[in-house]
């Protein structure tokens, strides 16, 4: 047998950023809200940004306030 294939790839558990720092979501904490999009403008999903269902529900309502405020752009046209 080949060892290559007998190895297997287990990915790291990402952790939840906000659960472990004291980190508070507020729309108006800009730079933050920026890490969390992608260059396209679209909200990271889940998977990518690696917070729990929560704090992921929290940040995506923060965005969309941020960007009401104008202090995100809604796309990259604009």
């Amino acid at each position: 047998m080949d060892s290559r294939r007998d190895r297997r790839y287990f990915a790291k558990k990402k952790v939840c950023r906000f659960c472990t720092e004291p980190i508070e979501i507020d729309y108006k904490n800009v730079d933050l809200m920026a890490r969390f999009i992608t260059d396209r403008k679209k909200i990271v999903p889940r998977r990518n940004s690696g917070l729990c269902a929560y704090h992921q529900r929290q940040l995506a309502t923060a965005i969309k306030r941020t960007r009401f405020m104008a202090l995100l752009p809604y796309t990259v046209l604009h």
